[in-house]
């Protein structure tokens, strides 16, 4: 089959639309740029709606159609272009435990994407999208998430209720230091904009307010969240990923390996 050579053809115009929030949300689906993220897409067994690659090379398998490089740059929201690019669905379930994330007014969307890497990284069950939040699937969060995307569950929460567990809140210079804290069950931690934080009426509503000890006034929500996973999930000899914090609960293993650079 010949590679595809015009920029009006209908796949890329379609393509396009799905760089606007307002089409990713209604079709529910997202589009993932590059070779690192399609091999995280298909590490963790999530299969595209439609991949595209440039012609003669052979990223995403046989299912890829070929693309002239002009005209996958045309649709590229990278300003160095692009080898592939794949559609894939949006998920959405229900926030889960025993370690989970809740993000409120965090808006930036590299920050989202950040907190998703970290999430996969510190096994963490669920990261959940509170009100104000970036889209997730858009290409910056994307991009920063660097495949956790695709491996780390996400839920859209609209009642504090939902989350499991406790309800960590986690407030600069409040609270207690988190490295002293420890629970038996699951447990969620909640973070909020880096210069809003998170609302009165959140903190009041959460079993614990905590702070990271830091030197200097602080820190944003995607490395408040990744300091916070470690600790919550280190052992007493400083090795990540031992739940001991969580009471001996260790996080589900992540389903699939994602780049790391």
């Amino acid at each position: 089959m010949k590679p595809i050579a015009s920029r009006q053809n209908p796949k890329i115009k379609e393509l396009r639309k799905l760089r606007r929030s307002r089409e990713r949300a209604h079709r529910g689906l997202f589009l993932a740029e590059g070779e690192d993220l399609i091999a995280a897409a298909i590490a963790a067994g999530r299969p595209a709606v439609e991949g595209f690659r440039l012609a003669g090379t052979a990223i995403g398998g046989p299912d890829f159609e070929d693309v002239e490089a002009d005209v996958l740059a045309s649709v590229s929201t990278l300003g160095s272009g692009t080898r592939a690019i794949g559609v894939y669905e949006q998920r959405l379930a229900e926030p889960v435990g025993p370690l989970c994330v809740y993000l409120h007014g965090v808006a930036d969307p590299g920050n989202v994407g950040t907190i998703l890497r970290s999430a996969l990284a510190f096994g963490a069950s669920c990261v959940a999208l509170g009100p104000g939040c970036a889209d997730p699937h858009s290409p910056k969060a994307v991009r920063a998430s660097m495949g956790a995307i695709f491996a780390v569950t996400i839920a859209r929460v609209d009642d504090l209720g939902e989350l499991p567990g406790e309800r960590w809140a986690l407030v600069a210079r409040e609270g207690v230091p988190i490295d002293t804290l420890a629970t038996n069950g699951p447990l969620t931690l909640l973070v909020g904009a880096e210069r809003e934080g998170l609302p009165e009426t959140v903190v009041k509503a959460c079993h614990q307010t905590t702070h990271i000890p830091i030197a200097s006034e602080s820190l944003n929500a995607a490395m408040a969240a990744t300091v916070a996973l470690y600790e919550t999930t280190r052992s007493s000899n400083g090795v990540p990923g031992r739940g001991a914090r969580l009471g001996g609960l260790q996080p589900p293993a992540p389903p699939s390996r994602v780049p790391t650079s």
